[in-house]
């Protein structure tokens, strides 16, 4: 968990980055309708989450800073002892001062009668734009109801500031009590899908492999991070398969690309490994490619290297790969110059990880890549993708799909893999569906 003097600290934080004459405003985010009158299970807004660690929907924080009646305020909804019976408990304002640590609180019902006034004075607003369009035509708004008494002498705010620069910057520097949570949620999305290679057999659905998940996930109190992929065979080669309802056929490679959320943190990993618990010829060799390009591209996590560059070794041991197999002709780096890599490595080796999955933060500054600091975290996740149509390829390789994917932290030294309790070797995990089968 997260301690409430973080998120206060985040907030003081964000408002001596934008300056006594600004005022931030950052919306709760809102219920999504499903079918009819059901909603989607109710996930807070990230940016909102990081600082206020205020689960609930109908709230909006508005930060300004050397205001004198009180710099952080929270618009929530009011104790409802009726809709409480029906919805469960709510903080109410008392509780966003005593619990969440608000300087004061009002109900979200008076937020137009309210904010206006404190807009008023203040020459910037930071604000997120275009992700409510319905949130965006209220701020409007309340900034031309202030415009309307400039000639009695109000002051009202003159440029309008995209927040997410400054804040998704903070955001990309994870602290202890973030690094501990993640580790966490690590751990419960690997023993998951420990559970998951243990489980499959030949004969079963993927749909099947995918209940082991979410029963691992929701036993430990973590939901999903995003919709797990469950690939079984070419499926492997769907870079964003989401059926999950295919039978898994013996001599057929699994493709698991999953991970848990907990506090809103997230972890993302993704394991191939045979149906069967054993590799064909074609299949281990090009699994041993991906993982060799994984190991040189963590290897290249570390503190003042690109972001780039990690990116760059894994495509250079998977060119070298491919060409060694014949499924590459020339050398490795006309291949890379010309991008014929692509056709089975299509994507990038990884990404930001934090509140959001692909979290955010720039990855380039002024143009170029930045470069690693302790504190981020990524995730390295190469992989080779043959397509069952493959033209011009050899039938062993075709239909044949692999990704290997883990969360590290970039630290003062070597990087910290957070999801190394989930093997990645191929002579480990035959190890270990051998046991699970004896």
């Amino acid at each position: 968990m997260i301690e409430q003097k973080e998120y206060a600290r985040r907030r003081k934080q964000l408002m001596r980055i934008v300056g006594d004459d600004a005022i931030c405003i950052v919306a709760a985010a809102p219920e999504r309708v499903r079918n009819n009158d059901s909603h989607y299970p109710y996930r807070q807004d990230s940016d909102f989450q990081y600082l206020t660690g205020f689960g609930e929907p109908e709230a909006v924080l508005a930060l300004i800073p050397g205001r004198e009646h009180g710099e952080e305020i929270l618009f929530c909804r009011e104790r409802d002892a009726e809709r409480e019976a029906w919805d469960g408990a709510r903080a109410g304002t008392e509780g966003a001062v005593a619990r969440y640590g608000m300087d004061d609180a009002f109900p979200i019902v008076d937020i137009d009668d309210i904010l206006p006034g404190m807009i008023e004075g203040r020459s910037r607003v930071y604000y997120h734009f275009g992700r409510d369009v319905e949130f965006d035509t209220k701020l409007i708004g309340w900034v031309n109801r202030v415009r309307e008494q400039i000639r009695r002498g109000a002051r009202a705010p003159h440029e309008f500031v995209a927040l997410g620069h400054i804040l998704h910057d903070l955001r990309l520097y994870k602290t202890r009590s973030e690094l501990r949570v993640m580790a966490k949620c690590a751990k419960i999305a690997a023993d998951a899908h420990l559970r998951a290679i243990r489980a499959t057999r030949p004969g079963m659905n993927e749909h099947e492999i995918e209940a082991e998940l979410l029963h691992a996930f929701r036993r430990h109190g973590t939901v999903p991070s995003y919709e797990p992929i469950v690939a079984g065979g070419a499926n492997g080669c769907v870079l964003h398969y989401r059926a999950n309802n295919a039978p898994l056929r013996d001599g057929d490679l699994l493709l698991i690309d999953a991970g848990a959320e907990l506090d809103c943190y997230a972890s993302d990993i993704t394991r191939t490994f045979p149906v069967n618990g054993k590799f064909t010829p074609p299949q281990r060799a090009l699994y041993d490619i991906v993982l060799a390009a994984q190991r040189a591209a963590i290897a290249e996590v570390r503190p003042g290297r690109p972001f780039i560059a990690y990116h760059d070794a894994a495509v250079r041991v998977i060119t070298a790969g491919l060409i060694k197999l014949g499924l590459l002709k020339g050398t490795v780096q006309k291949n890379i110059e010309d991008g014929a890599y692509r056709r089975f490595y299509m994507h990038k080796t990884g990404h930001w990880l934090g509140l959001d999955v692909h979290d955010v933060g720039d990855y380039r500054i002024d143009g170029e890549y930045r470069e690693l600091e302790p504190g981020m975290v990524v995730t390295v996740e190469p992989g080779i993708y043959i397509a069952p149509d493959a033209r011009g390829v050899a039938a062993q390789w075709r239909g044949i799909g692999i990704r290997i994917e883990d969360d590290i932290v970039v630290t003062h030294d070597e990087p910290e893999i957070l999801t190394a309790h989930v093997p990645n070797d191929a002579d480990e995990i035959e190890a270990l569906m051998a046991k699970a089968r004896s």
